[in-house]
Parts: structure tokens; sequence; C-alpha cells
């Protein structure tokens, strides 16, 4: 009617458009503030996939919050959800590790190095001298054919006198190796280990495991794998604890979470998560070094050798 201005031309409504966008943005800023809050004990492959992807998901929340914007609707402060859930989880996996003041970084230090050198590669060696560059004290190696065993052998053998191998993994030390043993962990073969380092401050246990790989339909292979290294290790009689090697996980993936209750892995020194898979252009951390009683010193990732894994390096006081 003359002389009522309409209500749209008064913007008291919005165009349908801009309603339908800003109730999608919504729906899905939800789910995946649900996604990343809760997959830590989300079982199977959908726990495993949001674990991995989930230093990205921080771009999808992003664009979230810019499609929200052009909605000009409140619906951006719905999208603040699963950033803030975002944020929580990964932030703290980023912050650079703390210096430790001289009194309380021990009397001794331990360097340890690890690295899936990928069997077939012909870099071991080369992995092998780089990590004894860095002068680690014991370094652990997986996947390892007979060939790439020889070769690390001939290679470190003089400044390393203590080795133990099992299957495709391999520790050498610095220290003295006792009660060696192969870890059986499911898979009806051997490709982890357990031992003891005779150090200046006692024994240390150390584990060596190359977890099963993820492959469609055999997710349970590594799943069955974890579980029963968080059983094994959870019973270790040690004061000091290290695991290491190719876990094939996050460290927020459901299957270790088991593990976690008994160590922990030491953030970068540097800001960063640390990618070490896969080497030339790393998108997740599957490559760990656990500790428990010990002191972190620094912890930090470096090329080495031709493997598709980058090698993981930490030092400990004790």
């Amino acid at each position: 009617m003359p002389g009522f201005p309409s209500a749209a031309r008064t913007g008291r409504t919005r165009p349908p458009a801009r309603r339908a966008a800003a109730r999608v943005v919504a729906v899905a800023a939800l789910a995946l503030a649900a996604a990343i809050l809760l997959h830590p004990v989300i079982p199977g492959a959908v726990g495993t996939a949001i674990a991995t992807v989930l230093p990205w998901l921080g771009l999808v929340v992003l664009a979230l919050l810019v499609v929200a914007l052009l909605t000009r609707r409140r619906v951006w402060i719905v999208t603040l959800v699963p950033l803030v859930a975002w944020l929580a989880l990964v932030a703290p996996l980023a912050v650079p590790l703390q210096d430790v003041p001289a009194a309380q970084a021990g009397e001794y230090s331990m360097t340890v190095a690890s690295q899936n050198v990928e069997a077939g590669s012909g870099g071991a060696a080369e992995s092998a001298l780089t990590l004894a560059a860095q002068d680690a004290d014991v370094i652990a190696l997986e996947e390892m054919d007979g060939a790439a065993r020889a070769e690390v052998r001939e290679a470190i053998d003089g400044d390393y006198p203590y080795l133990y191998t099992v299957g495709t993994v391999g520790l050498w030390s610095r220290y003295p190796i006792v009660n060696e043993q192969p870890l059986e962990l499911g898979l009806g073969w051997n490709r982890a280990l357990a031992a003891d380092l005779e150090t200046p401050s006692g024994l240390v246990s150390i584990y060596v495991v190359h977890a099963a790989s993820l492959r469609p339909g055999a997710q349970s292979d590594r799943d069955g794998m974890l579980a029963r290294l968080a059983e094994i290790v959870a019973q270790d009689e040690n004061e000091r604890v290290l695991v290491v090697g190719d876990f094939n996980a996050t460290v927020t993936d459901p299957a270790m979470r088991a593990l976690q209750r008994t160590v922990r892995e030491p953030n970068q020194s540097k800001a960063s998560l640390g990618f070490t898979w896969p080497s030339t252009a790393p998108i997740a951390r599957i490559d760990h070094i656990f500790q428990a009683g010990l002191t972190p010193l620094e912890s930090s990732v470096l090329q080495a050798g031709n493997s598709d894994h980058r090698a993981v390096l930490s030092r400990f006081g004790f």
C-alpha cells in the first residue's frame, strides 16, 4: 500500500540464500566441534582419520568463519566453538619445550634418535651416520631389511659398541644393552624389541616399535599392536622408560590413549608440531619418542637418508 515501505526495503528480512547458508554453517560448525572434541574416543578408522587431519582442520574452521561473515548474520559466533575446540587440542602440542634449569636437568643427559629408514631406500647407513653426527647416544631404526642392517653395522658399529636387532628393528647404543628380547605384539612376527640400557644413573627401559601400517580393512593389526604395547609398558618395573619408533599414529589417535597413560612425548624445542611423514612435505607426526621418569631437555625433527620418514631426536636429563 502507498506510504508503507516493504519489509525487504527496511532490512527486516534477510535474503533466503543467506539464511540457508547461515544454517549450513551453524550445523557444520557444531558437527566439526563435536568431531574435534570426541575423536579421541571414537574407535576405528573414523577416529584415526580425524586425528590424522586434526592439525589441518583449523583451515576448515577459518573457511567456515569467512562464510559466516559473508552471510552478515551472527552465525559467526557459532564458528568460534570449533575454533576454541581446535585450539584447545592443537595449540598445546605446538608450544615450545620449556628450558629446564641446570639444577633440575640432572647430572647426566642422554640423546635418543629414531627413524623409519624405509626398506629398499638404500639410505639406512646415511641415516645412521646423520643421527650419529647429532651426538645421539642411542639410535633406534625401523623397517630395516637384511642389506640395511649390514650397512648400518659397517657404518656406525665402531662408535656404538652395543647393538641388538630383531626382525626389522634395531638398537645401537653407547650404553650396555641388557635384558634384551623380541617383543611379539600380536602380528605373528617380530617388529618390536625390549631392552634395558645400563646408564651411569641406573637402568633405563627402552622399547623400539614399528607398528603395523594403516591399510583399508587392516587397522585392527595396528590397534592390536598398540594396545598390547600399552599393557607391557604399564607393567615395566623400571623408573625410567623410553618407547620409540614408527607408531603409524598421531598422539591424538584413539589407539594411542592407553600408551599415554604411562609415557608422554615432549614438545618440540621450537614452536612446531614436528611432522615426520612424508619426509618431502610432512603432514603428520607418526614417529615418536615417549618417556617416563626422565627430564626432556631438547626435541627436534630432522631429515636423514633417503627415507620417506623424517627422524626424531630428543635429549633427556637424569
